[in-house]
């Protein structure tokens, strides 16, 4: 009973997760028109450090720290900041030139990615990842790609964002489970946001009205996108292993399309949301029938 209720708990941190990142897609266009995308991610990772040292502060001072080895907690947040950081900019990057809602499903493609990636590292990858390869690549080509056959450049960039979120995804899923979730979290963002402040300095500071006229998304990027979410998704990945966490994280795709629709009346063709269907579906088989295909063969070797 106790493992399902962490089990549900951490479902549910990670849907959350899912709900805040989809609308932060709007957030992110809106920022977009009035700073760069280096300004953007320096201020939001920097936000979301800075809203979480205070009750890691007062978690030390209650003792509540999970006393995770010094390095293995930086070495997971240096990892998983760089990550960040190349992911975040791809995606900032890409929105500029690409709407919400298809950022938001081709970002989505990153749960595919994970069991694929794991082939690096001689895991297997059943038939029904192959399955959900394949129609989310259809999905891709009609959600993406024009009908003179041109995929906008956007749109690559958001490709690339989802292969290293996938990658940020299994580093979480290694490190969460023996690190204090706050701190990792906190850790990471605070790489992240450093190495962007650096090189957005090259290029100098934003200018004031910039950033005022952005303060609402630049808030809400921070303080719910960076902050919040990433710190729910730490937290829920302490038990729900890397794939399971990632059909759950995907969710993202859907809420972005819906927020789109919603806050900024985007509106997609048909052939576009055909697309977006079959891209959720690759999801969906992929991972469920998947882990349906894990189970049987668990209980078949358990009878052996």
């Amino acid at each position: 009973m106790i493992v399902r209720r962490e089990t549900i708990r951490a479902d549910v941190l990670l849907l959350l997760a899912s709900l805040i990142w989809g609308v932060a897609f709007v957030a992110q266009q809106n920022a977009a028109k009035s700073l760069d995308a280096l300004s953007i991610m320096a201020i939001r990772f920097l936000m979301g450090a800075a809203i979480l040292a205070p009750l890691i502060i007062v978690r030390r001072a209650r003792g509540v720290n999970a006393s995770s080895p010094g390095a293995l907690l930086w070495s997971g947040g240096l990892f998983a900041g760089l990550a960040m950081l190349i992911a975040a900019y791809l995606q900032q990057k890409g929105i500029e030139s690409t709407t919400a809602s298809s950022a938001g499903f081709i970002t989505g493609l990153y749960v595919l990615f994970v069991p694929l990636i794991g082939l690096l590292f001689g895991q297997r990858v059943g038939w029904s990842a192959w399955l959900g390869v394949t129609l989310a690549t259809v999905g891709l080509y009609l959600l993406s790609v024009s009908a003179e056959l041109h995929m906008s450049r956007g749109d690559l960039l958001v490709l690339g964002c989802a292969v290293v979120w996938a990658i940020h995804v299994l580093i979480i899923g290694r490190y969460a489970p023996r690190c204090d979730p706050i701190e990792l979290a906190a850790v990471q963002f605070l790489v992240t946001g450093l190495i962007a402040f650096i090189f957005m300095m090259r290029n100098g500071l934003p200018e004031w009205s910039h950033v005022s006229s952005a303060w609402m998304s630049l808030v809400y990027l921070g303080a719910l996108a960076v902050a919040v979410a990433f710190t729910l998704q730490v937290v829920g990945q302490r038990t729900a292993p890397p794939t399971h966490a990632a059909i759950l994280l995907s969710m993202e795709s859907p809420f972005a399309a819906i927020a789109g629709a919603f806050l900024i009346s985007e509106r997609l063709s048909s052939r576009e949301y055909l697309g977006c269907g079959l891209m959720l579906a690759g999801i969906l088989v992929s991972q469920l029938l998947g882990r349906k295909s894990a189970k049987n063969s668990a209980q078949t070797n358990a009878s052996l």
